[in-house]
């Protein structure tokens, strides 16, 4: 069973790989993984905090603490599974993005994204589409660049929508 998953996981990253060969393809997914950095993160939390409404507070308190639980996680699950990057373990295959750490699996950017998008969607509803579209495309960025495989994004996103809901208990 395992073997089948990562074939099926290898051959959706080779079918992914040939989007790279289009001039607009890196430029703009490099721009669309780049908002996943965490300056975008930073840039609403102190939005939310200028606003000072209610609600705004609360959705940075519960993000923060969703953050605080999420970070730790993903960097245990990272030293645990130690997953090569496909760009490390499929030949003929590179990178277009120098990734931040050795190791791909969860996919970090897919975690955060998710996670800010299910927190989005709660507390800002009119802008849920908007925000899962954001972060399906951070986690797309991080397939077409190669530095993940699609299960590493798959499971970052469940990891960032677990951290959100895991947030939301704790904090009512």
């Amino acid at each position: 069973m395992w073997n089948s998953a990562y074939h099926v996981d290898l051959m959706a990253y080779i079918w992914m790989s040939h989007f790279r060969r289009q001039p607009f393809v890196i430029p703009f997914f490099k721009a669309i993984s780049h908002s996943g950095d965490g300056y975008l993160y930073g840039a609403i939390a102190c939005t939310a905090w200028y606003a000072s409404t209610v609600h705004a507070l609360l959705f940075l308190k519960v993000a923060l603490i969703a953050f605080l639980i999420e970070i730790p996680v993903f960097v245990c699950l990272k030293k645990v599974i130690q997953r090569e990057r496909p760009f490390v373990s499929v030949a003929n295959c590179e990178a277009a993005i120098t990734p931040s750490d050795k190791f791909s699996m969860p996919s970090g950017h897919s975690a955060a994204a998710f996670l800010f998008a299910f927190l989005v969607a709660k507390f800002f509803p009119e802008l849920s589409a908007l925000g899962y579209l954001w972060a399906a495309a951070v986690g797309a960025s991080r397939l077409v660049l190669g530095v993940h495989y699609p299960s590493d994004v798959i499971v970052g996103a469940i990891l960032g929508i677990g951290c959100s809901y895991l947030s939301l208990l704790i904090v009512n």
